[in-house]
């Protein structure tokens, strides 16, 4: 299966046409806001507002054999540790390897943002480089979860 942390995430629509191809379940999961997909294949799971609520329901069911696609850090962690792979949405993979090391500059980053009011935010813009690159690691990670 593949689940995909949907609240603010630009590549809901390549997750779908990849999955629904190879004949996976796509959970699309978030807190509402959603047009559901009229695919058998692909769940529409709105969870009750609350602070990561999507995030412990894709949490409490990801597994060895599953892909899951977020861009949050620590539910990333959770879903490694599990044994699901794991992408970013610009393709890059997390993994057991390199988990730790991209949520310690996660917390850097929080406690530096803290410390100064006035630093501002800002990472890149999403590109079409991005999402190509997003498109084939999902496909690589769905044929090496097949194989598992």
């Amino acid at each position: 299966m593949i689940y995909v942390d949907a609240d603010a995430c630009p590549v809901k629509d390549e997750a779908i046409r990849v999955g629904t191809r190879h004949g996976w379940t796509v959970h699309i999961v978030s807190n509402g806001g959603l047009r559901p997909s009229p695919h058998p294949l692909v769940q529409t799971v709105i969870v009750p507002d609350g602070p990561d609520v999507a995030d412990m329901w894709i949490a409490d069911r990801a597994g060895p054999g599953d892909v899951v696609v977020t861009g949050d850090i620590p539910l990333a962690a959770k879903c490694v540790e599990a044994g699901a792979m794991v992408l970013k949405h610009n393709g890059e993979p997390l993994t057991a390897a390199n988990i730790g090391n991209v949520l310690a500059t996660r917390d850097l980053m929080t406690d530096l943002r803290a410390a100064d009011p006035f630093r501002q935010g800002g990472g890149k813009g999403f590109t079409k480089t991005d999402r190509s690159r997003f498109l084939d690691a999902l496909e690589r990670a769905v044929r090496q979860a097949r194989a598992t």
